[in-house]
């Protein structure tokens, strides 16, 4: 069973990192974005930033590149296990700023 964390709508702009969520609770959390909006020559990064202990600070952990027009549309990250905090990213790096929804479930509520 899973329960939704956090959602919403982010229009990209080129080259800039935007934020989608910040998670704080423990458990297990995967990130899904609609791609549908791409076409030939857009690229996007997905990250996953996470803080290994409370004290300390948060950094990368897993980055995913897409390119391009996205066959199927919706793409998913693997459960991410967070224990002090997630933080989940979208940048876009080329192409033209296109809107994304995403949605981060607890995939083990």
């Amino acid at each position: 069973m899973s329960i939704s964390a956090a959602e919403g709508s982010q229009i990209a702009v080129i080259g800039t990192e935007h934020v989608l969520a910040t998670i704080t609770v423990a458990g297990d959390y995967q990130l899904k974005v609609d791609m549908s909006n791409m076409a030939l020559g857009d690229i996007v990064e997905l990250r996953v930033k996470d803080k290994v202990r409370a004290t300390g600070t948060s950094a990368e952990y897993v980055m995913k590149a897409f390119a391009h027009v996205q066959d199927p549309p919706v793409v998913a990250s693997v459960p991410i296990d967070i224990l002090n905090e997630g933080i989940f990213t979208l940048k876009q790096v080329a192409g033209i700023g296109r809107t994304f929804n995403w949605e981060i479930s607890q995939v083990d509520a």
